[in-house]
C-alpha cells in the first residue's frame, strides 16, 4: 500500500540522512545538441527534428562563470554535460572539460559530468583533475532497453558505470519514468542498480519531459508520470538502497509543490535547480528557495557523507540487498531488517 511505503521509505531515509537537508545541484549542458544516438526521448540527437540546434563547446571560462553563479545560489553540485555518444578522442575538447573539472573543484563544490561512454584510462584522468562523481544513466530495464535505444547496448553503459568505479569515482546513475516501459520495466532497473558490485552514490529519478519532434512524443509512446509514480519510484530506490542520494531531476515542473513534499517524504533528497536543465525547463531558483521555506527545509553541503546509522547492531546495513521479482513484489534483505513492499 502506499501509505506503507511512504512510511518504510521515510523510516530508512532516517537512518542515514538528515531529513530536512537536500542537496541543490545545477546542470550546465557545455556541448549542446549534434549526439549521434537515437535515443527516442532526446531533443539532442541529429536523429530527431527538435528545436535544438548544435552549438560548439563552451570555454573554460564561461563554464567557470557559471558555476560561481550556482554556488552563490546555493547549488553545492555542479554537473556538466555534453551531447557526445562518447569522449573518445577529443583531445582538445577534453582538455578543457579537464581544466573545467580543476576549477570547479577548486571553488569547493561537488563536481560531475555526463560525457557519453569513457574508457578507464579518461576516467583515470577526470579523476585526477578532481571529479567527484560521473552520470551514466541506464535509463530503463534491460529488457525494455532496446525499444528506447539501438545505438548504444545495455552492456555499454554498465561498462562506462565499471570504468567509473574502477578509477575511484562516484557512481550517478538512474532513469527516466513512462518512456512505455512497463511496472516490471521499473522494477527491472531496480534490481540492477541495487546489486551492482556497490550501490551507487547517486540515483536520479527523472519523469519524462516529451518534446516535439521526438520519437517518444510523436509515436505517441508514452505521457508524464503522475506523483505516485514518482514517489513509488523514489520511495522504493531509497528502501533497497539506503545510503544513495536519490535525486528529484528532470519533470519537476510539471508538479505542484505539494507533489513535490511527497517526494521529499518518499527519500528524495536532492534536486536540480535554475530555469533550465540541460534544454528541459526547470523551476526557477526563486521558486524553490520558497519551497525550501514553506517545508523547513536546507540545503545539503557538498561531500558530507551518509551518516551511520544507530538502528542496526555494529552501525551497519549490508550494501548488497536481496531483490526478488515475485509477482511484482521487491523482498529487500538487510542485515538486521527485512521489509517487503510492493512498488
Amino acid at each position: 500500500p502506499m501509505m506503507e511505503l511512504l512510511y518504510r521509505a521515510a523510516t530508512v531515509h532516517r537512518m542515514y540522512f538528515n531529513p530536512t537537508e537536500v542537496q541543490q545541484c545545477t546542470l550546465l549542458s557545455i556541448k549542446t545538441g549534434g549526439c549521434s544516438e537515437d535515443c527516442k526521448y532526446c531533443s539532442q540527437s541529429v536523429q530527431h527534428k527538435t528545436f535544438i540546434k548544435p552549438t560548439p563547446q563552451m570555454k573554460v571560462k564561461e563554464v567557470l562563470e557559471a558555476a560561481k553563479r550556482a554556488k552563490e545560489a546555493g547549488s553545492t553540485r555542479f554537473c556538466m554535460g555534453a551531447a557526445w555518444r562518447e569522449l573518445g578522442n577529443k583531445k582538445n575538447a577534453f582538455n578543457h572539460i579537464l581544466d573545467m573539472v580543476k576549477g570547479v573543484n577548486s571553488m569547493g563544490l561537488e563536481v560531475c559530468c555526463t560525457l557519453g561512454m569513457l574508457n578507464l584510462e579518461q576516467a583515470k584522468q577526470l579523476k585526477e583533475a578532481g571529479l567527484a562523481a560521473y552520470n551514466h544513466n541506464l535509463d530503463t530495464s534491460r529488457e525494455y532497453y532496446p525499444q528506447v535505444i539501438s545505438t548504444r547496448s545495455y552492456d555499454d553503459r554498465l561498462e562506462t558505470i565499471a570504468n567509473v568505479r574502477k578509477a575511484g569515482i562516484s557512481v550517478c546513475c538512474g532513469g527516466i519514468l513512462r518512456l512505455g516501459e512497463k511496472e516490471i520495466d521499473r522494477i527491472g532497473l531496480l534490481h540492477t542498480l541495487a546489486t551492482l558490485d556497490e550501490h551507487p552514490e547517486s540515483v536520479p529519478i527523472n519523469a519524462l519531459v516529451a518534446i516535439d519532434g521526438t520519437p517518444i512524443k510523436e509515436d505517441g509512446m508514452a505521457n508524464e508520470p503522475d506523483v505516485w509514480d514518482m514517489s513509488r519510484m523514489i520511495a522504493t530506490a531509497r528502501i533497497v538502497m539506503p545510503r544513495t542520494m536519490v535525486r528529484l531531476s528532470a519533470g519537476r515542473l510539471a508538479f505542484s509543490e505539494s507533489e513535490q513534499a511527497l517526494m521529499f517524504m518518499a527519500g528524495a533528497n536532492s534536486i536540480f535547480n535554475g530555469d533550465k536543465l540541460l534544454t528541459t525547463p526547470n523551476p526557477e531558483m526563486s521558486e524553490d528557495a520558497q519551497l525550501f521555506s514553506k517545508l523547513g527545509l536546507v540545503g545539503k553541503p557538498a561531500h558530507l557523507a551518509p551518516q551511520e546509522s544507530t538502528y542496526f547492531e555494529n552501525n551497519e546495513i549490508s550494501n548488497s540487498s536481496e531483490l526478488e521479482k515475485n509477482d511484482m513484489e521487491i523482498v529487500v534483505t538487510h542485515t538486521s531488517a527485512k521489509a517487503s513492499t510492493k512498488i
